[in-house]
């Protein structure tokens, strides 16, 4: 989370009757997110700056590696964006042993409502990653994801930023291992809308694209 004091604390009440461990990575925010998790039943993690969501991902795995029992790891954003339904069906193809990894896919099925061009770039981003990796997705930049223990453990990421994203699907491709996309909301609100957040992911996706 980076600055989410707002909204934290009801994203964190919606997961804990689902998820009793949640674990909050504070990207150096500078409005009391860290106090709002903490009141929420949250575990907090912080980075004393902010270095970005690759960053903040690689540290949440890191931390809950730390549990021996640890079975699974969920990716979740703070902003409230995922759905804590769509995110207990992915666990459960983890827990049933259909896939190491489930990935969350907002084009399976038509409940996202997005704009025509985010939803090109992010189709563009696809075919990209489909092209250096052979993974056929739909959705490249979601980031609602459940990872098995041991797929954890093999995810380091070292792309800080929105590079993280492709960096983490070229890492999924070289482990080899049983992966499936599922259908996901995203839920584009008045809050991540008056951040800016659904545009500035485009542009930062396609000019990564660009770049690469």
């Amino acid at each position: 989370m980076y600055n989410e004091a707002t909204v934290v604390g009801s994203v964190i009440e919606g997961l804990l009757p689902i998820f009793p461990h949640v674990v909050c990575v504070d990207d150096g925010s500078s409005d009391g997110s860290q106090e709002a998790a903490r009141r929420a039943g949250a575990v907090v993690v912080q980075h004393p700056v902010n270095l970005g969501q690759g960053a903040g991902l690689q540290t949440g795995i890191e931390y809950a590696l730390q549990d021996p029992e640890l079975d699974c790891v969920v990716t979740f954003d703070a902003d409230g964006q995922h759905r804590v339904a769509d995110a207990e069906a992915m666990v459960a193809r983890v827990l049933s042993g259909e896939a190491e990894i489930v990935l969350g896919s907002r084009f399976l099925d038509g409940r996202t409502q997005i704009s025509r061009l985010k939803s090109l770039v992010l189709r563009t981003a696809a075919v990209q990653s489909k092209l250096a990796t052979g993974m056929e997705l739909s959705d490249a930049h979601n980031g609602l994801r459940v990872f098995s223990a041991v797929a954890a453990s093999k995810i380091h990421l070292t792309q800080n930023r929105m590079a993280h994203a492709s960096e983490l699907i070229h890492q999924i491709a070289k482990m080899k291992t049983r992966w499936v996309e599922h259908p996901v909301e995203i839920v584009y609100t008045d809050y991540s809308k008056a951040k800016g957040q659904s545009l500035l992911n485009g542009v930062n996706i396609l000019a990564e694209l660009l770049f690469r």
